[in-house]
């Protein structure tokens, strides 16, 4: 019985560490201020997919954040940079765009005026915490 509970115990860690190996990292990116965090945040989320492709990442927008998904939108540092071909670009690696309504609401925005790459969440901050809490995503803030 002795050998039969130790090839039980090392099966069950092999399995945990298996798990483990398997698991996929989940990241959540908080941009709060499009003029500072935009571009640093969009570079630093293909380079976070060049080395870990597998990452599930989520970008929740809130506040000034949300106008580099703006349809049109630029850097307004270098207007050579286009938001929507990053965002597109990063859409089709399976980043997830989020803006807040209650930002919206705030700024009188609509749903109409944001890149079709965006989906919408009723409070980003909220999201933010539900990611980290719930769904257990580390978080960045570029």
């Amino acid at each position: 019985m002795h050998g039969s509970f130790r090839f039980l115990l090392a099966l069950a860690a092999s399995l945990v560490l298996c798990g483990a190996a398997l698991a996929q990292d989940k990241v959540v990116y908080h941009i709060d201020d499009a003029t500072t965090q935009a571009t640093k945040g969009l570079r630093n989320i293909r380079n976070h997919l060049d080395v870990a492709p597998d990452t599930a990442i989520t970008v929740v927008t809130h506040a000034n954040g949300v106008d580099f998904l703006l349809e049109g939108a630029k850097d307004a540092k270098d207007a050579n940079i286009d938001y929507g071909a990053l965002v597109g670009a990063l859409r089709s690696r399976g980043v997830i765009f989020e803006v807040c309504e209650i930002t919206l609401k705030n700024r009188k925005l609509k749903k109409e005026q944001f890149s079709l790459d965006a989906a919408f969440t009723p409070s980003g901050v909220v999201r933010i915490g539900q990611l980290q809490s719930r769904e257990k995503f580390a978080y960045i803030k570029p």
